[in-house]
């Protein structure tokens, strides 16, 4: 061998190795984080105005403030995201892609309290953290004793129905309202949980439902269920609704013209739509969340998230996905590795600056959340919550115009 040739291999063998380290930085410069959430589907109105917009806000701001700091050099998020068609198997088979063939770093999220329950055993297997937003409900305690990894900020269901109840009572005091309530139900988890909780609460508050039906998810004609309600002449009128029903109730009870003081409906009451869509007849209707519009940080979010995405957020639990993203980023760079255990860990042991302000976990739940908010004069405002200031005075509902 001649030494035209030693010299020939010696360079393939070093453009060889300098391939073959350039590949390991490369694929050590990026953090990847995974989404699975409806685009499509039943709950993708939902979804594609809370969820999303703030998975794509809290990318370009992590990346465009240099990415996050881990082993000690900035790294920048390479999103993968699928739609799970609002289909839990679908669901489940992405999340399982995310983690065995993506190999993401950090998972966000799901969309929905069943979508949240359903892959909880996946994300503990895995030991992803899971800061859930989107998901409510009174299994808190068994569900964090199950799951370690399992974190709560959006309030429990008895949270909520206390909230609807001391409206309820407040307008009976005050003479606006008799005992008479309509109560409907989306019949699926959300749903469900509501109104078997609802029911004895309200009931020791001396209140009778006169009208207690539910409904599948996707249900398009939902004029049975408003005829129902009006026909048992109620005082007030309460549906635990997703958000293609809260739109189509709100819609049947404008047509049927249901005269009542108090109307409440749940997810989507918050969405800017709901005010576009029924304009002054939105007004003084109550819902699940709220806001304090006069917060700085939260006006300072709203005005980065309508610029960033070209959508307006909610007026409720967009604040709280991004407040809940907030904390994976300060969590992971806490702790300065992608270690999933010592990034759960440090959520659990330590507070979080964010747009809703300090959030410190107990026993992994935040305490730190509206639960009922009303449209007045154009802005959905929040009345009722825990732990946030800002509530304002709810008003009585007197017509459709």
């Amino acid at each position: 061998m001649n030494r035209r040739t030693l010299l020939r291999l010696g360079s393939v063998a070093l453009l060889a190795m300098a391939t073959a380290f350039s590949g390991n930085v490369l694929a050590g410069e990026t953090i990847k984080v995974g989404a699975v959430a409806p685009k499509s589907g039943g709950l993708a109105g939902g979804s594609t105005v809370t969820h999303w917009p703030n998975v794509e806000l809290w990318v370009k701001e992590v990346n465009d403030a240099g990415g996050l700091m881990v082993d000690g050099v900035r790294k920048q998020i390479e999103l993968i995201e699928y739609d799970d068609k609002t289909n839990p198997g679908d669901h489940i088979k992405a999340l399982q892609r995310l983690i065995t063939q993506d190999e993401v770093d950090i998972l966000l999220p799901p969309y929905g309290t069943g979508f949240h329950i359903a892959a909880a055993p996946i994300y503990a297997k895995h030991g992803y953290p899971m800061v859930s937003v989107t998901s409510i409900t009174d299994q808190v305690g068994p569900l964090t004793e199950k799951f370690p990894n399992m974190f709560f900020t959006l309030g429990t269901t008895s949270a909520f129905v206390e909230g609807v109840v001391e409206i309820l009572k407040d307008a009976r005091t005050a003479g606006t309202i008799g005992k008479k309530i309509a109560m409907v139900n989306v019949a699926d988890a959300f749903g469900i949980e509501l109104a078997e909780v609802a029911r004895p609460m309200m009931k020791a508050a001396g209140f009778e439902i006169v009208y207690d039906k539910s409904y599948p998810l996707g249900t398009a004609d939902l004029s049975p269920i408003m005829k129902g309600a009006k026909a048992s002449k109620p005082d007030a009128f309460i549906a635990w609704s997703y958000p293609p029903d809260t739109f189509g109730l709100t819609k049947e009870a404008i047509t049927e013209n249901l005269d009542v003081k108090i109307f409440y409906t749940a997810v989507a009451s918050s969405f800017p739509a709901y005010g576009g869509a029924f304009g002054p007849a939105a007004n003084n209707t109550l819902g699940a969340g709220g806001v304090n519009p006069n917060d700085p940080k939260i006006a300072a979010y709203r005005k980065k998230h309508e610029q960033v995405t070209g959508k307006a957020p909610d007026y409720w639990a967009s604040a709280n996905t991004y407040a809940a993203f907030e904390i994976l980023a300060q969590a992971i760079e806490g702790v300065g590795t992608i270690d999933r255990a010592k990034i759960t860990q440090y959520i659990k042991d330590n507070s979080f600056d964010t747009i809703m302000g300090k959030i410190k976990f107990e026993n992994q739940v935040s305490y730190k959340f509206w639960s009922v908010g009303q449209w007045q004069d154009g802005v959905f405002r929040g009345v009722k919550g825990t732990g946030v200031d800002g509530s304002v005075g709810v008003r009585a509902k007197s017509g459709w115009q």
